[in-house]
């Protein structure tokens, strides 16, 4: 899988950092639109998402969600825009 942003609207775009190498803490931020938290998913992969989306009332991302019960048996939610890439991007 390559690096994707999970768009509340459902969109899946491909990205990948700016500098080709790991995300910066900027980049991650302009993402997911504020500060972030990094969930560790199955495969070596991780996904950025916004840590205060829910209090913020940020939209409800389906497939984002689907992504993270994937590697979770639980019945919590993702909501707001969420990168999905190798933990090897993220220093």
């Amino acid at each position: 899988m390559k690096d994707s942003i999970y768009k509340t609207n459902g969109e899946v775009i491909e990205t990948s950092p700016k500098n080709g190498t790991y995300y910066t803490l900027k980049e991650l931020q302009e993402i997911v639109g504020g500060s972030i938290e990094i969930i560790h998913l199955t495969n070596n992969k991780i996904m950025v998402i916004n840590d205060e989306g829910k209090l913020i009332n940020l939209p409800h991302n389906k497939n984002a969600t689907i992504l993270y019960k994937l590697s979770f048996n639980t019945n919590d939610f993702i909501v707001g825009d969420a990168l999905v890439c190798d933990k090897s991007k993220i220093i």
